[in-house]
């Protein structure tokens, strides 16, 4: 299996209920290790244009609302088959069809506060990354 890096964001309900390390702890326990990190609180124009893949959807505005309701941390985890480990390890996207253990069941409290979002392809973890870490940032 390859080594590969995924972007992870915790969101603003996790960072608001103060469980970063424990969200921080499943991935780790389950292989993934942190090689970058940040707590930032996005703009409407940074959430706006980090989701604009969904800007057509009718959710966009309720989500960026959402994104930008309190502080995020946004990290990139590295580990083998980083990607499809990590959205195994977040559950469903909603939290009420997401597996026991998962960060989701674990944590989440509906669709949209749901504790973590996760790249879902080697393409848009590299393009997700490159939008909040430059390469000098990463430590492996």
């Amino acid at each position: 299996m390859a080594i590969e890096r995924t972007l992870s964001i915790i969101k603003p309900d996790a960072t608001a209920r103060n469980i970063t390390g424990k969200i921080n702890a499943v991935f780790e326990d389950n292989g993934l290790r942190v090689v970058a990190q940040k707590r930032l609180w996005l703009s409407k124009k940074q959430a706006e244009q980090f989701y604009a893949v969904h800007a057509e959807r009718s959710f966009f505005g309720e989500l960026t609302d959402y994104m930008v309701s309190g502080p995020v941390v946004v990290q990139v985890l590295e580990g083998e088959s980083a990607i499809t480990k990590n959205r195994e390890v977040m559950g469903a996207t909603n939290p009420a069809n997401a597996d026991e253990g998962t960060i989701r069941a674990l944590f989440g409290q509906n669709v949209q506060e749901n504790s973590v979002h996760g790249s879902d392809s080697p393409e848009n973890a590299a393009i997700e990354i490159s939008f909040f870490f430059a390469q000098t940032e990463i430590v492996g």
